[in-house]
């Protein structure tokens, strides 16, 4: 029989006890109905809110992003064999051979992930054995709150509690999940997403040299306002070749000034070579990114400094700036694959409407773009009737109001 998360936890983690509890409970009779009695151990891991820094993080750039209070949530215990099983509620029971993970059919899913997840560990020196887990998530699947990097940061916890006597430092956590999205899912992702949910809080990262992740103080909540993450209908999951043309293009406008990366030369060299790399590239789009990388660059790194000093107007202002950039510059507001589709955009534009209505807050895309989700900052005061007004063009059960978490990726206790 399983022991439950105490309610002291629960209530650091979730700020009450009575409907996390709820879910403990359900999670530790859904392992017992699929696996059997056994001494489960219970994980939590976080979805996570990009702040500002919107795609920086593969060309060595800085990001300040955050744990939300969406989260996916697991019961496991070790099976004493050497397969690995997860049953997700609502989708099929996984199973992953360790000995054999190496072989698993790349792009294959959930599976997939596990197996390029395995693969990751053994090579980084980590030990990993077969258990099983059942999990449940809140997160957004395919929405720009990274549900796979929430799922990843869980399977690490796991393992890092159960094999490894927590020893996994959070990069090395964080590139076992970039690892398998990379190798086994044929996506070229960075590492912000993992990050971010690993960590708990706000925190400041900067990809130029490995990864510094450094935490920041900051909470909306101190600052009277709610994080509003509005899904706009449709995920990203088909459009992976727009989502990778983006590091791709700026990969490109590096190498035309002879350097892998944008971070290893300044906004002014770049401006200064211009014309050298417009001619080598014949791509204004990729240009246009570029100088976008660099620009957002700055603004994250006054955007960390105005969270910490709690100066919500300049946080706000410096929000605004980076979702034009990121409509305007980046481009990745629209897919151009279904040019008539426009929901991110259209949902921007009528948030827009409204904080212009009440002069207070702000609103950008979110996470990877061209499909997907919008955060909206509104006044606590305001969040109801913003919540009311947007579920009239997407739905309610597509508004997620949300806080900044402080816990990442974490066992609960056993």
């Amino acid at each position: 029989m399983s022991n439950m998360p105490k309610k002291e936890i629960l209530e650091h983690v979730y700020g009450e006890s009575e409907k996390s509890g709820e879910r403990f409970a359900h999670l530790s009779e859904c392992f017992a109905k699929h696996f059997g009695d056994a001494e489960v151990e219970f994980f939590t891991s976080p979805g996570r809110t990009e702040m500002i820094g919107n795609h920086t993080d593969h060309n060595g750039g800085k990001i300040v992003a955050a744990s939300i209070s969406l989260d996916t949530i697991g019961a496991a215990a070790p099976n004493g064999t050497g397969t690995i099983r997860i049953l997700s509620e609502g989708y099929d029971m996984i199973e992953v051979e360790i000995a054999v993970a190496s072989a698993v059919e790349k792009k294959s899913g959930t599976k997939a992930l596990v197996a390029g997840m395995v693969e990751a560990l053994e090579k980084f020196g980590y030990k990993v054995e077969g258990f099983d887990a059942y999990m449940t998530t809140e997160v957004i699947a395919a929405a720009g709150v990274s549900s796979s990097a929430s799922f990843e940061m869980l399977f690490c916890a796991i393992v890092n509690s159960m094999f490894n006597d927590n020893k996994m430092p959070l990069g090395d956590c964080a590139k076992v999940g970039q690892y398998a999205e990379n190798n086994f899912w044929m996506k070229s992702s960075g590492l912000m997403d993992q990050m971010a949910c690993a960590a708990g809080g706000a925190i400041l990262l900067d990809f130029a040299d490995d990864i510094k992740c450094e935490k920041i103080d900051a909470s909306f909540d101190q600052l009277g306002y709610d994080m509003v993450i509005v899904n706009t209908g449709k995920g990203h999951g088909d459009l992976s070749d727009e989502y990778s043309a983006v590091p791709t293009e700026m990969y490109q406008a590096a190498a035309a000034m002879d350097a892998k990366r944008l971070c290893e030369r300044s906004v002014d060299e770049f401006i200064k070579e211009l014309p050298r790399i417009e001619q080598a590239l014949k791509n204004d789009r990729a240009i246009m990114r570029a100088l976008h990388f660099y620009e957002e660059n700055r603004r994250v790194e006054e955007a960390a400094e105005a969270l910490a000093k709690n100066d919500g107007k300049t946080v706000l202002r410096l929000l605004t700036e980076s979702g034009n950039s990121s409509w305007k510059w980046l481009q990745n507001c629209m897919s151009k694959s279904n040019e008539k589709d426009q929901k991110v955009a259209l949902t921007l534009a009528l948030t827009e409407i409204y904080i212009e209505k009440i002069k207070d807050g702000c609103c950008r895309v979110h996470g990877g773009g061209f499909a997907g989700v919008i955060l909206a900052v509104i006044p606590k005061t305001k969040t109801a009737d913003y919540v009311e007004y947007i579920a009239a063009l997407v739905g309610e059960e597509n508004v997620y109001p949300m806080q900044i978490r402080q816990t990442g990726a974490v066992s609960l206790g056993n």
